[in-house]
């Protein structure tokens, strides 16, 4: 097993770090200035340092699976970054130390995200396109949930993390941030849980065409 301390990737007097600009702005970037340097960091001095073939990150975290593959790409890393799925708890909440944190009413309300998932994914299946509304029902769900605050509930562009077009004709990223409160307001600190679906969307007039019958099928 290979566990460096910190000193064996941070030395005295340690002046260098990776940053990406556009990737880390948007999402967690914006409520968590540096964070994303201090990850990309720390994952380039351990891939320079095991040299893996193959380095897995979850999904759960998208934007930073995003920002590896991306850092990855640009210093021409000799490693491929396999995403893997996001591992549930068996009621479908995403495992996260922080679960640890939630109190059994705040537990059971913290499903609210898998919720606002789930009725996101159902409006797309039902043939709705349009992103104003999709988030609408996306803010209505999380509302249910009583001591649930929205950090940010946005509609994004898988790889770039760009924001979604108005109406969506491609796959298309919902990620959510929501701050779960205490019970009591100061009795504790909030909560932050993240969670996120790539929705998949179909391109509009992409549809197979159903043979007549002057045309039989071949």
């Amino acid at each position: 097993m290979f566990a460096p301390e910190a000193p064996e990737l941070y030395p005295d007097g340690a002046q260098t770090f990776v940053e990406l600009t556009e990737l880390a702005r948007p999402l967690c970037g914006r409520t968590r200035p540096g964070h994303f340097r201090g990850v990309a960091t720390v994952v380039t001095k351990l891939l320079c340092a095991a040299k893996p073939h193959v380095a897995v990150f979850g999904e759960k975290d998208w934007q930073q699976l995003t920002v590896i593959r991306r850092l990855v790409r640009d210093l021409r890393l000799d490693v491929e970054i396999a995403g893997v799925p996001t591992v549930r708890e068996p009621d479908g909440l995403a495992l996260s130390s922080r679960n640890r944190r939630l109190d059994a009413e705040a537990r059971r309300q913290a499903l609210v995200l898998v919720r606002a998932l789930d009725a996101a994914e159902s409006a797309v299946r039902a043939g709705e396109r349009d992103s104003a509304r999709l988030l609408e029902g996306v803010r209505r769900e999380i509302a249910k949930a009583p001591r649930a605050e929205i950090d940010y509930a946005e509609l994004r562009e898988p790889a770039s993390l760009a924001a979604a077009p108005l109406r969506l004709e491609t796959p298309t990223l919902l990620a959510l941030a929501v701050f779960m409160l205490p019970q009591e307001p100061g009795a504790a600190e909030p909560v932050r849980l993240i969670d996120n679906r790539v929705l998949h969307v179909q391109p509009s007039g992409r549809f197979p065409v159903q043979p007549t019958s002057e045309e039989p099928p071949r």
